[in-house]
């Protein structure tokens, strides 16, 4: 079974076979991939429905003699990888969450899992973040540097870690929603709704809701210059 650290990696690639371009994914897509994951949802079933949305595409563009609109989204396969999920648990085929990670196999060395949560550490206190934020702030990176200089001494798995560090950005994320002036929220809300519309048919109610917080969350971490905390945004050089 691939890392899941590979699991953006692995889509976006599948996704760009397909579409046989090099289209760069949008905050959408990223943010429809990060709520997949989260989802527990298994990769060789997303890649699957990948594959399924892009065999009906291309047999409808035979059908009506290579004419079809351009697919310009992963949004657009949406429905297809939740029909692909749905049908490998029914089949009893993959799992919904990865068994435990161990940094030797994965390539993530103690030395260089301290040095990531140092540097995301270090950003966020260097951060000018509004109101409340400022404070959360300044306790998760006292939190990470903990982390950091105890991950030697820790029996706990890359998983356990990453848990902790998905809330401590969800700690960050709520308060930058508290914080953050009225007007720049509301605008980034109705970016997502604009770029969500042509796909709203393909996608069920909580996968929008769900795709929608983590477009808001992408798009405030990059306003106010905040690392992503998760392994996957690790740098390996």
């Amino acid at each position: 079974m691939l890392n899941y650290f590979n699991y953006f990696t692995e889509i976006e690639q599948r996704f760009q076979q397909r579409r046989g371009s090099l289209l760069m994914l949008s905050t959408l897509d990223w943010a429809l991939i990060e709520t997949w994951r989260e989802g527990g949802l298994p990769l060789e079933a997303v890649l699957r429905g990948i594959d399924d949305a892009f065999d009906r595409h291309d047999a409808k563009k035979l059908r009506a003699g290579g004419r079809a609109r351009k697919v310009n989204g992963l949004a657009w396969c949406s429905q297809a990888v939740m029909e692909a999920v749905e049908k490998s648990q029914e089949a009893a085929i993959g799992s919904l969450a990865p068994g435990a990670v161990e940094a030797a196999e994965s390539g993530f060395e103690v030395p260089r899992v301290q040095r990531h949560l140092e540097a995301v550490a270090a950003q966020i206190e260097g951060a000018k973040l509004p109101g409340i934020a400022a404070e959360v702030g300044v306790e998760c990176a006292g939190r990470l540097r903990d982390l950091a200089a105890g991950l030697e001494a820790s029996a706990g798995s890359l998983e356990e870690l990453d848990r902790t560090l998905t809330v401590l950005e969800e700690k960050i994320f709520g308060a930058l929603q508290m914080g953050a002036p009225e007007d720049e929220l509301v605008r980034l809300r109705e970016q997502a709704a604009r770029e969500l519309a042509p796909y709203r048919g393909k996608m069920q109610a909580v996968q929008i809701k769900q795709v929608q917080q983590q477009f808001l969350q992408k798009r405030l971490f990059e306003s106010y210059g905040l690392p992503r905390l998760s392994l996957f945004y690790m740098s390996h050089v």
